[in-house]
């Protein structure tokens, strides 16, 4: 049975209903996804063969290759002071392992929605796992800082290209009755992967050299890789689009200065190389202004666009993005932010500090699974708003509970529901985000999603740091101690993610279900109308 609906009511009607992930579905796929793409068997063709093939271990591989990726992005939040007196570098050459990181996140991400369009599932995949183990290979290997910052760019190019391919690979084979579940696991990825990243560093760096953070990564990339050999098979049918360079270079330089300027908001409040920064996020601005419209004037003229901001136009879409990206913002600055605390404040050891996340982390991550599952059943609103205000109540009563006096017991009691929290909004919001959108689409808004995901975090690690600094300096000049001083900045970084996640709550409010996922015609069809339906 094939319905006629389009997924929110509030989108055009697309001219290729077969379109997956950017690319060209069969038959085979369509029916696949329509009618049970969970089938241990499913044959689809990829354009030159028919191949059959397992959906389960497709989903199962590049969920655990995302995971290890994006915990790979904080692992080296708590091990920087290491790095700096290993490397004999400074906090701010440092800090450029992580703001590296994200700048080639934010430039690669979006041309993956052109690369799905342009590669075979399986090459995209292969490349994307192939530049991460290098990457990973000679980070492990790093005699210098030069070296290493070398190999994280590799690493984020690897990452930034198995993001997109995940979210899209989920909604193009898993059934709508299903999709609540696998996002669960999905959010498992996005919101418990990088609250991970200290927990796992501490307890490494404790017994071993920094080395060994690579060294553990490894073999887990290896196996995943075996595994997407044998079972990766392609399930859309590469086209011959063009890659507009312009706007390549456009997106460059406007996602990197918007980044960098970001990340250099600390610097800015210590009164450090102002000048550079402010000029950086000028200019990345006008470069992000230049590239939108180019983008919205190539769909008009009937060219392909690096990145189509169509997706932009569906309400729920953009809604749920920006409840999204203020729920990550916060999280990424807690991240960033409480193990300072503790160390500053607390004077916890690092081995600690990674102990006291972990209860968080893994409260998210197990609950990502059973959030899908709701999320099938009762929609978005039941779960996200209540999820996001959890999370709002946690960070204004961390801005008050969270003094030179806080033990250990107070910190895991506040990081726990905020994890909670994550895990009841991630989930949902991906799910209810991207099933707005025609199939067609489908790269391209998770190329979005990503790619503002990091514009998030570079903005929730850089202004919840920066408030920390400005609220110390602040209470040390009032006669504070080195330790209360510390804890009062942690209360100014946490407001910021008060207000933030007090807002978000009033906007998850105005969210519903896409009409594809409610009743009967959840399980009997996906969101774009077969070929042939009016």
């Amino acid at each position: 049975m094939t319905s006629t609906r389009q997924p929110t009511g509030e989108f055009p009607a697309v001219e290729s209903p077969g379109i997956v992930a950017g690319g060209a579905a069969s038959a085979e796929a369509e029916a696949a996804t329509r009618d049970g793409a969970d089938d241990p068997d499913t044959t689809v063709t990829d354009g030159r063969a028919p191949a059959s093939y397992k959906v389960a271990p497709i989903i199962a591989v590049l969920v655990v290759s995302a995971f290890v990726m994006i915990l790979n992005e904080t692992l080296l939040s708590v091990a920087l002071p290491t790095l700096m007196d290993d490397l004999s570098i400074s906090a701010v050459t440092a800090q450029w392992l992580s703001t590296g990181f994200m700048l080639t996140m934010a430039v690669v991400i979006p041309t993956t929605g052109f690369l799905m369009k342009r590669l075979s599932v399986r090459a995209v995949f292969l490349t994307a796992m192939g530049l991460f183990l290098v990457g990973t290979t000679i980070a492990m290997l790093a005699p210098t800082f030069g070296v290493l910052l070398g190999a994280r760019v590799i690493q984020a190019a690897g990452t930034a290209m198995v993001l997109p391919l995940l979210m899209t690979t989920v909604l193009a084979l898993v059934p709508i009755s299903k999709r609540g579940l696998v996002m669960g696991l999905v959010g498992v990825v996005i919101s418990a992967a990088p609250a991970l990243g200290p927990s796992i560093s501490g307890f490494i760096l404790e017994h071993w050299s920094w080395h060994s953070l690579f060294v553990m990564m490894l073999p887990i990339i290896v196996v995943a890789l075996v595994i997407g050999l044998l079972f990766m098979r392609n399930y859309t049918e590469p086209e011959k689009v063009r890659l507009d360079l312009v706007s390549v270079a456009l997106s460059a330089v406007g996602f990197g200065g918007v980044i960098y300027a970001l990340a250099s908001i600390s610097q800015i409040v210590e009164g450090e190389a102002r000048l550079i920064p402010l000029i950086a996020a000028g200019v990345g601005v006008l470069a992000l202004a230049v590239f939108s419209t180019r983008q919205v004037r190539m769909r008009t003229r009937g060219e392909e666009p690096l990145l189509d901001l169509r997706p932009l136009q569906v309400r729920t879409f953009t809604v749920s993005v920006v409840v999204i990206l203020m729920g990550f913002a916060t999280m990424l600055g807690t991240v960033v932010a409480l193990p300072l605390y503790m160390t500053g404040s607390l004077g916890m050891s690092t081995l600690d500090v990674g102990l006291t996340m972990l209860p968080g982390a893994a409260a998210s991550g197990v609950l990502g699974p059973f959030v899908g599952t709701l999320y099938d059943r009762l929609g978005p609103r039941p779960i996200v708003v209540p999820g996001m205000a959890l999370m709002a109540i946690v960070c204004w009563l961390e801005v008050f509970l969270l003094d030179a006096d806080a033990g250990q017991g107070m910190v895991i009691a506040l990081n726990v529901p905020l994890g909670i929290g994550m895990a009841m909004v991630m989930t949902p919001l991906m799910a209810l985000s991207l099933g707005a959108l025609p199939r067609e689409l489908y790269g391209h808004g998770s190329a979005i999603l990503n790619t503002l995901q990091q514009l998030a975090g570079a903005l929730g690690t850089a202004v919840f740091i920066a408030l920390l600094t400005l609220g110390a300096v602040v209470a040390t000049e009032s006669g504070a101690a080195a330790q209360v001083a510390q804890a009062s900045g942690v209360g100014w970084a946490f407001a910021f993610g008060g207000v933030m996640t007090t807002i978000a709550v009033g906007l998850a409010l105005t969210l519903r279900a896409n009409p594809a996922e409610q009743g009967p015609a959840a399980d009997e069809s996906t969101q774009a109308p077969a070929a042939g339906t009016a």
